[in-house]
């Protein structure tokens, strides 16, 4: 029945459904298009639907926005935030360019439309070197997440990185200890990591990626048994895409994209509530670094 409902409500609507690799399962399920920040950012700069559901937080869906400003785009639940995105300010972001002279701000996609308009650069943990390496600044703020950027930094030696002390709360949750335990537990599983985890869990890790890239080392590392460190709604996908191989996760669950559901993006498409609204001003500024991520990591 919620599956005919959405059907007949997209096609009322010229509606198209997107949803992080986070989300219920149940959600989706039901998705057009499933995606990590950096696929679902790309797929939005191509979309013909007049309207946008996306299934995620509040970030995800201001991005959207920001990269179609012409559409009408929804957020299921309009509570569904994202902590680290409020863990840096446009405050914090004038101290560093009055301290430094040659500065570049870069902001990870987690962050809020506001802060992305007093940055330089945008990205994801899919491209963060490719945009950095293309940044001739000297000193990089990176902002918000902390653990992504001194995860990220090792490979820029000739950079000065000011890392921001904000982190994912799920990810950052995770300690090396946790780790070893689960590979005590399972010595014949490999190991796949977020990097928005701690540099000490990383070195546990077989392999350290962003969600899209982690699906895809799953299968050239060809384990049957699989720890995967990041939060658990990828099972869905893993489970989908890896039928016959077992993934173990440790407890990390994110309650803001957990608010998402089926019955919520009903709800939205049938009302027009919770419409994504945002200043034109803020919109263009918020733009440009998001284009400069999307051309720099198309190259």
């Amino acid at each position: 029945m919620e599956k005919e409902t959405l059907a007949r409500l997209k096609k009322e609507k010229d509606a198209v459904i997107l949803a992080h690799y986070y989300v219920d399962g149940a959600v989706q399920e039901i998705a057009d298009h499933v995606g990590d920040s950096f696929t679902l950012a790309k797929i939005a700069t191509g979309i013909d639907a007049k309207v946008i559901v996306m299934a995620g937080v509040e970030f995800m869906g201001e991005t959207v926005k920001i990269l179609n400003p012409e559409k009408t785009v929804y957020l299921p639940d309009p509570d569904a935030d994202c902590p680290m995105a409020h863990m840096v300010d446009v405050e914090a972001i004038k101290e560093m360019r009055e301290k430094y002279d040659d500065l570049a701000v870069v902001s990870y996609v987690n962050s809020t439309a506001e802060v992305k308009a007093h940055s330089d650069y945008c990205l994801t943990s899919s491209n963060a070197a490719k945009v950095v390496s293309a940044i001739d600044a000297k000193n990089i703020f990176f902002i918000p997440d902390g653990n992504l950027g001194h995860n990220t930094e090792g490979a820029f030696p000739d950079k000065h990185f000011i890392n921001n002390n904000g982190c994912c709360p799920v990810h950052d949750s995770l300690t090396a200890d946790m780790v070893r335990a689960l590979k005590k537990e399972h010595p014949d599983a490999a190991v796949f990591c977020h990097p928005e985890c701690k540099a000490e869990v990383l070195e546990l890790a077989d392999y350290t990626g962003s969600t899209k890239g982690i699906l895809s080392a799953v299968g050239e590392l060809n384990k049957d048994k699989n720890i995967i460190l990041t939060e658990e709604g990828i099972g869905w996908e893993l489970n989908r895409l890896y039928p016959d191989k077992e993934f173990i996760f440790p407890d990390m669950i994110c309650a803001g994209m957990k608010m998402v559901t089926v019955d919520k993006i009903i709800h939205v498409l049938e009302t027009g509530d919770n419409e994504v609204l945002l200043d034109a001003d803020l919109i263009e500024k918020a733009k440009v670094p998001l284009d400069r991520m999307l051309a720099i990591a198309s190259k």
